[in-house]
């Protein structure tokens, strides 16, 4: 199971939300640059980067600390906020992201999400697909769509995505425990890389979703709160020493 140390970017410091709640926002680090190199220094090999101001603009907000956090380590980033036109993902890409995701824009224009595939690449694009109460929200969380997570999910397969970012927005930065249920079901589903966010609060968690057979999980306020530690779940769960 792929582990993602996230790493959510307001206002330029490294930030957590509660619920996707932009009025309850804690701060974590004044340098998200920084964080990006604990992180890795503790043996995270793929980070999960966030631009929360990007998502509420709709284009990239922080493209400057985005440079400077892959240019600062060795390990692949997935970045997502705010990215919504084909010359953003490919601007993100060609600053050295690995990965991005795609959400506002997945669910309102599924096709949208074909065509990144096959011009980019189906490893470089992801589609986010955030929820509340099964139903798809868009526009940094602001917006609830009539569209439910499974059924996005199985009409982004059909455009040839590979990976998804499930998110259930009523357990995100409140250490819960993730929707386990909801994730291992569209994982069954569908046969794609689901990785699990929102929730994550211990190694209990993790080693539920790993035998339910998720193949990815984010890990947020957990990390940050040091309920996990990253070296150990690196260990356990990606099969190697940090």
């Amino acid at each position: 199971m792929q582990l993602y140390p996230a790493i959510d970017m307001k206002d330029g410091k490294c930030v957590r939300l509660t619920q996707g709640l932009f009025d309850q926002v804690k701060v974590y680090g004044e340098d998200p640059c920084e964080m990006a190199k604990l992180w890795v220094s503790k043996g995270a090999s793929f980070l999960h980067v966030v631009d929360l101001d990007g998502a509420l603009a709709g284009r990239s907000v922080n493209e400057s600390v985005i440079q400077r956090i892959v240019a600062s380590v060795t390990v692949p980033v997935q970045l997502g906020g705010g990215i919504r036109t084909r010359e953003a993902a490919a601007n993100m890409l060609s600053l050295g992201v690995s990965r991005v995701i795609i959400g506002t824009r997945a669910a309102k224009e599924p096709e949208f999400i074909g065509e990144l595939v096959e011009e980019l690449g189906a490893d470089q694009i992801v589609a986010g697909i955030d929820a509340r109460d099964g139903m798809v929200a868009m526009e940094g969380w602001e917006k609830i769509s009539t569209l439910n997570a499974s059924m996005l999910c199985k009409k982004m397969k059909e455009y040839g995505v590979r990976h998804v970012v499930y998110t259930d927005i009523s357990r995100d930065g409140t250490l819960t425990g993730p929707n386990v249920e909801a994730t291992k079901r569209l994982t069954d589903e569908t046969g794609m890389n689901i990785i699990a966010s929102g929730g994550v609060s211990s190694m209990e968690d993790l080693k539920t979703l790993h035998s339910q057979g998720i193949q990815g999980a984010i890990i947020g306020k957990a990390l940050y709160e040091n309920r996990i530690d990253l070296g150990e779940a690196v260990r356990q769960f990606e099969g190697r020493n940090a």
